[in-house]
């Protein structure tokens, strides 16, 4: 059975998938709304787990960071560096692609939730408010130009993936 922070971001995980869908319901057009919606969400996901839990984990484990920690922060190295250009169909591949692996290795059992979960022990109470009472993220206007898209080329590429965009 899930733990408490499983539940909370597994949750939040589905929140973003909807806004995502919602936003390329009409395959002519991005909705853009709703995909401001998702972009400040999943940018405050990410502060989340890299200001909170894996902050909380690593405390908990005598300054050790969990074995997955460096493949997550890639991971959300080039989600962030994927959401300064504006949506287009290409960026928004390569976002669903990296979710769609991403996303399995904090949600299965024995994942970053549960790990976490059973780490904090009797303080998960505490963490599970900090990531409750996370603030909003400033989110600044998409920049499109040619350097944001090599750096954004970078990301992946460090990340280990071969999205073309």
């Amino acid at each position: 059975m899930a733990g408490k922070i499983h539940r909370w971001l597994a949750t939040d995980h589905r929140r973003l998938d909807g806004l995502l869908d919602r936003a390329l319901s009409d395959p002519e057009s991005i909705d853009t709304a709703a995909y401001a919606q998702f972009r400040a969400g999943l940018l405050k996901h990410i502060g989340m787990e890299e200001k909170v839990l894996l902050p909380a984990a690593q405390k908990r484990r005598g300054a050790e960071p969990l074995p997955i920690a460096p493949r997550l922060r890639l991971d959300h190295g080039a989600l962030a560096a994927l959401l300064v250009p504006p949506p287009s169909a290409r960026v928004v591949a390569a976002i669903r692609g990296i979710l769609k692996l991403h996303n399995p290795i904090e949600e299965n059992a024995g994942g970053l939730y549960d790990q976490c979960g059973d780490i904090v022990g009797s303080d998960v109470d505490e963490v599970l408010g900090l990531l409750q009472n996370f603030p909003e993220v400033k989110v600044l206007p998409h920049v499109d130009n040619a350097l944001v898209m090599e750096a954004a080329r970078r990301a992946l590429a460090r990340a280990g993936y071969h999205f073309e965009l």
